[in-house]
């Protein structure tokens, strides 16, 4: 694989104070620029999943990940290429309201990018897209015309094609190895 393949990171972790500095210490110790993160609870309660992603050589993830778990608050990490996951971003777009209405290709570009309005008021209008990057990027391109107020992108979410939950596995071999309390 090239060093610029672009992977994400899935870190399953307790919810902490301080975790997500300490594991942007690690990549700044490596010299790698994380891209996006994100967080939120996971399916199995009481874990919280972390995405980051980066462009960087498998060699390099694999020291990536071993640190990573080397943190107290972490359970688990993974790494995954594109082809490996199912994966979204949010982006929002605030267009100012009579420059869209002088135009008659607005309602065009929003349905060919599969968009949505969220929010319209005299003043400005809200349009949402969710998509992979490249999606989100295309529709910024084409409303710069209409003088874009604000532009923001979320982190990428993202969820394994593999049919099991690997972290799943790994606590529950984990609860099996406890010795029983009597």
């Amino acid at each position: 694989m090239d060093p610029s393949t672009l992977y994400t990171i899935a870190v399953f972790s307790e919810n902490h104070v301080g975790l997500l500095n300490q594991l942007s210490i690690i990549f700044t110790r490596r010299c790698l620029n994380i891209e996006s993160v994100t967080a939120s609870t996971c399916s199995i309660p009481g874990v919280h999943k972390i995405t980051i992603t980066c462009h960087s050589t498998p060699d390099m993830m694999d020291k990536v990940i071993k640190q990573i778990e080397k943190r107290i608050d972490v359970i688990r990490a993974f790494y995954y290429t594109d082809s490996e996951i199912v994966y979204q971003e949010v982006a929002l777009y605030k267009v100012p309201t009579p420059k869209m209405l002088i135009e008659n290709h607005v309602e065009d570009i929003i349905r060919r990018h599969g968009a949505r309005i969220l929010d319209i008021t005299p003043d400005y209008t809200i349009i949402e897209k969710t998509g992979h990057y490249d999606e989100t990027e295309a529709l910024f391109q084409e409303l710069k015309r209409y003088d874009i107020k604000q532009f923001v992108r979320s982190g990428r979410v993202a969820i394994t094609r593999s049919p099991i939950e690997h972290v799943d596995n790994f606590l529950q071999r984990r609860e099996a190895q406890k010795p029983s309390e009597s």
